[in-house]
């Protein structure tokens, strides 16, 4: 009988020890959409906090902070309030802290630090501080456009392509939107393909040419397979072109001019070799 109180004890003595565990948190970063995060644009980002199914640690609180170059957005909720304990019955000892965050546009390329703050009332404690990489790069692209040739004879012109930018892009398409003083003969939109970083590529399109404004509309797919577009104006007057285009079509009218003298001088020497043949057998 005494030796089954002394057991009764002991085990209420570890239950005890076992409900004692102290509060252990820990903050990890599961996951950043896109990667990596774009100046100017937006990244989601996921936390996860262990440690919130045990009920020592009462309420926990969790936070990010806001420092250059990240916003916290509207939609998220921050600081976030979470009761521990009620995991446990859910199979699971974490809870997932889901987060969408604005990058200013002026931030810097390269892993960004980014502060959260964690405490519990049970841990009667100040506040824990860990530090995480946000990878951030700009991956957008921006282009000079120039119109590199016009031939008003065959209505014909070609505009030169120069990506500014530090990244490359797949799949660039150049489209002359509808205007006033461009009549686009045949497809507006051209399929230039891939082009690296300072690298320049032609387009060829046929139509009309006006002095003034043509817009443009121009695709391209970045670096995390985003298909982005950028609208640029250029300037162009085609009377810039016509000296050059005369002496583009002045050179093959007289290497016509030439053949075609030469075909008749063989034509008449082979024609006076005849008759001076006949004259002789005559």
């Amino acid at each position: 009988m005494k030796k089954g109180w002394m057991i009764g004890i002991f085990l209420i003595f570890v239950l005890s020890f076992v409900s004692a565990e102290s509060c252990d948190l820990d903050v990890t970063l599961l996951n950043q959409d896109p990667y990596p995060a774009i100046p100017g644009e937006s990244v989601k980002v996921v936390f996860q906090i262990d440690g919130v199914s045990n009920p020592e640690c009462n309420t926990v609180h969790f936070e990010v902070k806001e420092n250059f170059p990240f916003v916290i957005d509207q939609s998220s909720q921050n600081p976030i309030t979470i009761v521990s304990g009620a995991y446990l019955a859910k199979y699971s000892s974490f809870y997932l802290a889901p987060y969408k965050i604005r990058i200013d546009k002026d931030s810097l390329e390269g892993d960004i630090p980014i502060e959260v703050l964690y405490s519990s009332n049970g841990q009667q404690q100040i506040s824990l501080y860990k530090e995480f990489n946000i990878n951030v790069k700009d991956v957008k692209a921006d282009f000079e456009v120039y119109l590199k040739d016009y031939n008003a004879a065959t209505n014909s012109f070609t505009l030169e392509i120069l990506n500014i930018a530090e990244s490359d892009v797949e799949a660039l398409t150049i489209e002359i939107l509808e205007q006033d003083n461009v009549e686009i003969k045949g497809a507006n939109r051209v399929v230039v393909g891939s082009l690296d970083s300072n690298e320049y590529t032609t387009a060829d399109f046929e139509g009309l040419l006006k002095e003034g404004n043509i817009n443009l509309r121009i695709l391209y797919t970045d670096l995390i397979n985003e298909r982005r577009e950028v609208t640029e104006t250029i300037y162009i007057n085609p009377l810039n072109f016509n000296g050059l285009n005369k002496n583009k079509t002045s050179q093959p009218i007289w290497l016509y001019i030439l053949i075609l003298l030469a075909i008749v001088f063989i034509v008449w020497k082979v024609i006076k070799n005849r008759k001076g043949k006949s004259h002789r057998h005559s």
